[in-house]
């Protein structure tokens, strides 16, 4: 396993982390993720472990809550082996106050989020999105009380804009508040608009991107082929709804390249997906979800091994999309080359 470190900040984290997303199958879309148990968990994080791979991703909200229940469980006897990140603020609750990250919901989310776990302090904690109402400066100053108190390690954000995560880096530079070393984002190789705004800011600010969804919401397992039925295990008939668009031309187009490439490799169609996001800029961790041991193991073998720079750039060609205004504007322009006006 590879490890790197996690934005600007000092710790390292394996390039493959696990997704919690499928543990307790509580609520429509929960269930049609999966529904692993104690007992499937503890199985999996021992391959996970036998592997290189030590942090564990969940967050409040996945299946109400059961999923870091059960992950606290699964790693139980062996905190100090595991890196465990989650997330909070969207609505946990029926209450005025559970959604959001003003200083009430945040604090009270870590604390619930602890006793869950089993543990006194969380390494990697992300807002789940960003929230438009509570001043960023509350937002801030929480979390550095939290990081003060030895509860939190590290911390990040989930799905913001630019605007919102520059805007939260500069109070955090005027006020001396942690700043966000992560940004947990979708990426994949059917859905590249973390390339248009936020990998460049990303890289200029030092913040890694945790990428959540690396198939394209279950798209790119394998199992879908142009001209056949989607397969009856497939997760997307019960979610699709829930997860990221894309049109069924640029899916099979992009589909065909991975599998030509797939059978140049000897990989899988998940495994070349994988490890195509693994050479992007940017990429400290891309986080795996598996209902089973079959699914872990193979989405494992990503790893250890390199697409060529020739079959990069195909993929590249292939999944590549217009970018939206401005981007499109000034592709290819410098102070030597303007742009028209």
């Amino acid at each position: 396993m590879e490890y790197r470190r996690l934005g600007a900040s000092g710790l390292k984290v394996p390039v493959l982390s696990f997704g919690t997303g499928t543990f307790g199958g509580v609520g429509k879309l929960f269930s049609a993720w999966g529904d692993t148990d104690v007992a499937a968990a503890r199985r999996l994080v021992d391959i996970c472990l036998d592997a290189g791979l030590t942090l564990f991703d969940s967050a409040d909200v996945y299946s109400a809550g059961a999923a870091e229940s059960i992950l606290g469980e699964a790693i139980k006897g062996r905190r100090e082996q595991v890196l465990i990140s989650t997330k909070a603020t969207f609505r946990a609750g029926e209450g005025p106050n559970d959604v959001g990250s003003s200083r009430f919901h945040l604090i009270r989310s870590v604390e619930a989020a602890l006793k869950r776990l089993g543990t006194d302090r969380i390494d990697l904690f992300q807002l789940h999105g960003f929230d438009a109402v509570t001043p960023i400066e509350e937002v801030l100053s929480t979390l550095d009380d939290l990081v003060r108190a030895g509860k939190l390690r590290y911390v990040g954000c989930s799905n913001f804009s630019g605007w919102h995560l520059m805007k939260s880096l500069a109070v955090a530079d005027r006020y001396g508040y942690p700043r966000y070393v992560a940004h947990q984002a979708y990426y994949s190789l059917i859905g590249r608009d973390y390339e248009h705004e936020l990998m460049p800011l990303a890289i200029d600010q030092g913040v890694g991107a945790v990428v959540w969804s690396p198939l394209g919401w279950g798209r790119l397992t394998g199992k879908i082929h142009r001209g056949k039925p989607l397969p009856k295990d497939s997760r997307l008939h019960g979610s699709a709804e829930f997860g990221p668009p894309v049109s069924d031309d640029h899916l099979f187009r992009v589909l065909d390249a991975v599998e030509e490439i797939a059978r140049e490799t000897g990989k899988t169609v998940p495994q070349v997906a994988i490890n195509w996001l693994l050479q992007r800029p940017t990429v400290a961790t891309v986080v795996l979800g598996a209902r089973n041991e079959e699914q872990l193991k193979q989405n494992l073998g990503a790893v250890g091994w390199n697409l060529s720079a020739e079959q990069v750039a195909r993929l590249d060609a292939a999944s590549e999309q217009t970018p939206p205004y401005p981007y499109w504007h000034q592709r290819g322009f410098d102070e030597r080359n303007p742009p028209p006006v």
